[in-house]
């Protein structure tokens, strides 16, 4: 692994939060049954799902696992992260990124689908961050909503993906 820029390493598979950054919990259905699992599973582990909202993604690798360098482009900034840790077990499918050195914040972002007892299927993002540097400070309640938004729009298409479209 490179030098993720915070300590807290795999907190997002852990539900743990560290004090000290924003904390993020997105949970939406996305529809029902095996294949969504399946379909929605495959699309955020091969960064289908990013793309699909309109990021630009660049990755070492064409799926996601622990050490993978990726950086998203949302906007006019580049944001450095990498993949430090993948799930693919039973009903669960989906991997978190760290953020690197250059990225606007620092922390992770976990995005995992779930299939619960009832046959339905879950995303989910989970996230910690703050600040890396002065423009993220200043943006402060602007870029918690856009990261909230972003969560939804990819929710959405986690939804499109997961049943086929």
């Amino acid at each position: 692994m490179t030098e993720v820029t915070y300590p807290h390493v795999g907190f997002t598979r852990t539900g743990r939060f560290p004090a000290g950054y924003r904390h993020l919990r997105y949970r939406t259905l996305i529809g029902s049954g095996e294949d969504v699992l399946a379909r929605a599973g495959e699309a955020i582990l091969t960064f289908r799902m990013h793309r699909a909202t309109g990021a630009r993604i660049t990755a070492d690798a064409g799926r996601a696992a622990p050490g993978v360098l990726l950086t998203v482009g949302l906007g006019p900034l580049p944001a450095p992260c990498e993949v430090v840790w993948t799930v693919e077990e039973g009903d669960r499918i989906g991997f978190a990124y760290g953020t690197r050195a250059g990225h606007p914040a620092t922390g992770e972002e976990a995005f995992v689908v779930e299939r619960d007892e009832h046959d339905r299927v879950w995303f989910t993002v989970t996230a910690f961050s703050r600040p890396a540097g002065t423009l993220m400070r200043l943006a402060g309640p602007v870029a918690v909503g856009f990261q909230h938004a972003y969560a939804r729009l990819l929710g959405r298409a986690a939804r499109r993906l997961g049943r086929g479209r």
